[in-house]
């Protein structure tokens, strides 16, 4: 079992920045990849970004390339996600998810999730 929980949510303003994290219990070398997803009311949970713990190797959604980065601090088993340049319609529950098979690609299915953080940016 991975326990995943997120913070670093928040209210901002269009063209701020925000900095999540996601802690997780289980020692992350048995990690395969963790990435972030994100829904917004009404709309399906769709990708953000992922990271190959091993490697370093990431993906990012279209949408935020560029403006936001994935990263990981192996000591703390904690995974980031530098969001800058934020946008009104970046405005989700952020949703941060780990696997510790091989998966075909990035973008999952992951078998763990945390309890998600909010993030609201204004215009």
């Amino acid at each position: 079992q991975v326990q995943l929980v997120e913070s670093g949510g928040g209210l901002v303003q269009a063209g701020d920045s925000l900095r999540l994290s996601c802690a997780a219990s289980t020692r992350t070398f048995s990690i395969y990849a963790m990435g972030w997803f994100r829904q917004a009311p009404g709309k399906e949970r769709e990708f953000v970004a992922a990271m190959r713990w091993r490697g370093g190797s990431t993906d990012y959604a279209d949408s935020v390339k560029g403006r936001f980065t994935i990263s990981r601090d192996n000591a703390k088993n904690t995974v980031y996600l530098q969001m800058n340049s934020l946008k009104p319609e970046d405005t989700a529950v952020y949703y941060c998810a780990a696997n510790l098979k091989i998966i075909a690609t990035m973008k999952g299915p992951y078998d763990y999730w945390g309890q998600g953080t909010q993030v609201t940016v204004s215009s």
